[in-house]
């Protein structure tokens, strides 16, 4: 059981457990709420009051942000007009530049171009000029060629004409040889050839050639020798060079030997004495047709050789002097035509190397060019992106300033009348006259 005493009577009562509680709960109920509602119209008292103020703050702040910007922009658009000015100056003097680029190098093209035509009229007329010094000289060269050619054949008769008659007067000493032969014996046989060859020599040849050398080859190298050398020279010229090897036997010899069977050896003897030519004088298979005929030419089996009868021994060498003094003409005039050649060649490369290297020059000097152009084009639209930058930036503040001139206070409190009375209040207490709305 609790005891209570009343606060205005001063009675003492007593309550029990169940009671106490219900009368506690009633009591703190009702203060508590009481307390409750008045602390919570004390909080939205000062939460208006906070938000008043803080609303007064925010538009004190707004206004003095808003001149703020506007002296910055005024700041920027001064600053802005400035840099416009000095850009279209700028522009004005590259413009300026490029137009007096353009002028510079059409000048040296067009210099350039009177150059060059100047130096191609100059190598066509000296051009044109070889081209008739070499056709008079080409033709000249072809008159000597027909004359050569003419006089050429004027001695071949000759020396068909020489060798029939000297051909007929070996005939008439066939009969005599064969008879020499079946009265010797075999080494008098070999020597008598050698002998009747060398004295025919220098009774026929000798006057004609009394330069010339011929005589026994008595050099003997690696083991082997010829019989005889021949060689005769031009102008100090060595032209032709036959080394000779004579060879008979007699009838009643047991083995007979055959013309082949000494080719090889008078082969290695040409080269080792250095000889153009070989000629193996015989008398060696006496029945055969082919030697019998005449000249015989082996240089399918080694090179430059020929097998021959003693009577043809005069005609051979005649034959093969003439053959090389001929060659030796021959040689010089292909050697002049060759340096004639050479020359109109030669020239020809220095011409085709001239144009070939202007060429290059005018490549290179016309890329060049064309770069350069290409360069100032580049110039000229990278100018162009600046101004139209410029411009575009110009419009847009423009617009930005436009808009901040059309900004005033009746904008920037509309929706918001808490801050546009505080700047009615503020206008009356200055006297300020009322924005008209835009």
């Amino acid at each position: 059981m609790k005891e209570l005493k009343c606060p205005n009577c001063g009675n003492v009562f007593t309550v029990d457990e169940t009671d106490y509680a219900a009368l506690l709960s009633q009591v703190k109920n009702d203060a508590f709420e009481d307390e409750l509602n008045r602390r919570i119209h004390e909080l939205e008292q000062n939460r208006k009051i906070q938000q008043e103020a803080e609303q007064a703050r925010l538009a004190a702040e707004k206004a003095a942000e808003s001149v703020r910007l506007q002296e910055a922009q005024m700041r920027r658009d001064q600053q802005f007009a400035q840099q416009v000015q000095a850009k279209q100056n700028e522009i004005q003097q590259k413009e300026n530049e490029i137009s007096a680029l353009k002028a510079r190098l059409q000048s040296i093209e067009a210099i350039k171009k009177a150059e060059l035509d100047a130096e191609l009229a100059k190598k066509d007329a000296q051009l044109q000029q070889r081209l008739n010094d070499n056709a008079s000289e080409i033709e000249r060269l072809r008159n000597a060629e027909a004359l050569a050619k003419s006089e050429a054949k004027i001695r071949e008769n000759g020396i068909r004409e020489e060798y029939e008659t000297r051909l007929k007067l070996a005939n008439e000493q066939v009969d005599y040889y064969k008879d020499l032969k079946t009265r010797m014996s075999t080494k008098m046989v070999g020597e008598t050839l050698e002998q009747h060859c060398s004295t025919l020599f220098n009774q026929m040849l000798r006057p004609i050639m009394p330069n010339a050398y011929f005589e026994k080859d008595n050099d003997v190298v690696e083991g082997t020798k010829g019989d005889f050398v021949f060689r005769d020279s031009f102008d100090g010229q060595e032209y032709v060079s036959i080394m000779f090897e004579m060879k008979n036997e007699n009838d009643e010899t047991a083995t007979k030997h055959k013309n082949e069977d000494f080719l090889k050896k008078l082969d290695d003897d040409r080269r080792k004495k250095g000889c153009e030519y070989a000629v193996l004088v015989s008398l060696l298979e006496a029945d055969s047709e082919l030697y019998n005929g005449g000249i015989v030419d082996m240089s399918h089996r080694f090179e430059k050789m020929y097998v021959i009868r003693p009577q043809f021994f005069i005609p051979i060498i005649t034959l093969l002097v003439q053959t090389s003094k001929k060659t030796i003409e021959y040689q010089r005039q292909l050697a002049v035509a060759k340096e004639q050649s050479v020359d109109v060649t030669h020239f020809e490369d220095q011409l085709t190397d001239f144009k070939e290297k202007f060429g290059r020059n005018y490549n290179l000097a016309k890329e060049k060019f064309a770069k350069a152009i290409a360069e100032i084009d580049k110039s000229i639209q990278h100018l162009q992106n600046i101004k139209d930058a410029l411009v575009g930036s110009e419009n847009n503040l423009r617009l930005a300033n436009d808009k901040a001139e059309a900004l005033t206070i009746k904008k920037l409190t509309r929706g918001n009348p808490t801050m546009k009375a505080k700047f009615e209040e503020a206008r009356k207490d200055t006297n300020q006259p009322e924005e008209n709305e835009q």
